[in-house]
């Protein structure tokens, strides 16, 4: 594919420079968060290669940083990931063929395929999966990497701020969905779940519980 032959809206392009110079600031403190935790530098750096997922990577670290197991760790991020699921629907004729196709699925995530199903043409489509799924692998590993090496020098990240960065993004992401209300429900009763699950279970094991708070959506769905 030749992205040249189908010039994307400088808008757009904006658009996607903008996103991947959000992320990279992201990895940063992913980076820096993983270093002071204590996590070899290789950790971060296989994890924003190989996962290039940031919420599952963040999520992996902390449950880890907090004692829980390497194998809960994973599963939560699997869980967390589990949307890209109807994200390879959305895109499967965006991500290529044959070989290709292993590259698209991998640069696959909420960027890209936001981008990618919001332009007019399926060429143009395409472009833009490519240029931002592209941008973002290049941008995140990098800004990992240089994160994990000023986090080395930051004697106590908490106390500038950059544990609460994540939690925040997810807010913030996720703040516009609860002003539905079956949304907002499901979300608050696994919210409460968890939280009374905290002092009794192992730590990442409390993220695992709030996934019940689903059920109150099929039930309701079944019900109208």
């Amino acid at each position: 594919m030749r992205l040249g032959a189908v010039p994307l809206d400088r808008g757009v392009l904006k658009a996607i420079f903008l996103v991947c110079l959000a992320d990279g600031i992201v990895g940063l403190s992913y980076g820096s968060l993983a270093a002071a935790d204590g996590f070899p530098l290789w950790v971060p750096i296989a994890l924003s290669t190989m996962v290039l997922a940031g919420a599952s990577e963040f999520l992996f670290i902390g449950i880890v940083a907090a004692g829980g197991s390497p194998l809960t760790a994973a599963a939560a991020g699997l869980l967390v990931n589990a949307r890209h699921l109807p994200f390879g629907i959305a895109v499967k004729d965006l991500v290529g063929q044959g070989g290709r196709s292993l590259l698209g699925c991998h640069i696959m995530n909420d960027e890209s395929v936001v981008f990618g199903i919001s332009q007019k043409t399926l060429s143009q489509r395409r472009a833009a999966y490519w240029v931002c799924g592209l941008g973002i692998f290049a941008i995140w590993p990098l800004s990992v990497v240089c994160g994990a090496f000023i986090g080395r020098f930051i004697p106590d990240v908490s106390a500038i701020g950059l544990d609460a960065v994540f939690p925040a993004i997810l807010i913030a992401l996720i703040f516009p969905a609860l002003r539905q209300r079956r949304t907002r429900i499901p979300a608050t009763l696994g919210t409460a779940l968890s939280v009374l699950a905290t002092p009794f279970v192992p730590a990442g094991m409390p993220v695992l519980f709030s996934l019940l708070g689903l059920l109150s959506w099929r039930e309701r769905k079944n019900a109208q």
